[in-house]
């Protein structure tokens, strides 16, 4: 009966890094030579791990969020509201020294949009396109007659009814409701500035 003597450790290691080194020259055969140097061959990273975008996804601005952003009528609307509790000075046209109520509108359209309106709120009335109550929308002029039969105030429409405006001695730059009814009593009508109205005629001419 043959008798089976047990293999040295030291054998069986000799085998196990032979095999090792073979296996990794087979490797290393199949790897540009520097990166077998650098010891990262052997790194490989996790599958579960969700890596983020290297920089944030690009915010494309549509071009009628530009349209929007950069009209007249939003120009005009930004500045009105920023020029907001400036006190009323009868014959005022600047921020620094107050305002009257066709001081207030001229120098909105004059620095807003660098449209020169004329200087006083029956001058502007003349000037314009008439518009129906109905159909205001954001940046028309509202006209009142506040003292008898002329047109004696103005202010600028900003929507949902109001209009903003410099109303009177000992008080500032505010918005006000048409239905008010001191103002629906004395409205006398709306007109749209020429530079409004041929950006309608450009818009119409373009969708055509």
């Amino acid at each position: 009966m043959p008798i089976h003597r047990p293999i040295p450790l030291c054998l069986c290691t000799l085998v196990c890094l032979v095999a090792l080194g073979f296996t990794s020259n087979s490797a290393r055969a199949e790897q540009p030579l520097w990166l077998a140097d650098t010891g990262l061959a052997g790194l490989r990273p996790a599958s579960d791990v969700d890596y983020p975008q290297p920089v944030p996804a690009k915010v494309v601005i549509t071009d009628a969020a530009a349209d929007h952003q950069f009209s007249p009528i939003q120009l005009l609307m930004d500045l009105a509201n920023r020029l907001r509790d400036i006190r009323y000075r009868r014959g005022g046209r600047d921020p620094s020294t107050g305002f009257d109520c066709s001081g207030f509108v001229r120098y909105v359209f004059r620095h807003g949009i660098g449209v020169d309106l004329p200087n006083t709120s029956a001058a502007q009335y003349r000037s314009g396109q008439a518009v129906a109550r109905s159909d205001l929308r954001d940046g028309d002029l509202v006209f009142f007659r506040t003292h008898g039969k002329r047109i004696s105030h103005v202010g600028i429409y900003v929507g949902e009814g109001q209009f903003i405006h410099a109303p009177s001695t000992g008080k500032r730059v505010s918005v006000s409701s048409l239905s008010t009814p001191y103002w629906a009593r004395r409205f006398a009508g709306a007109k749209r500035p020429g530079i409004l109205a041929a950006q309608d005629t450009a818009d119409l001419a373009i969708q055509g």
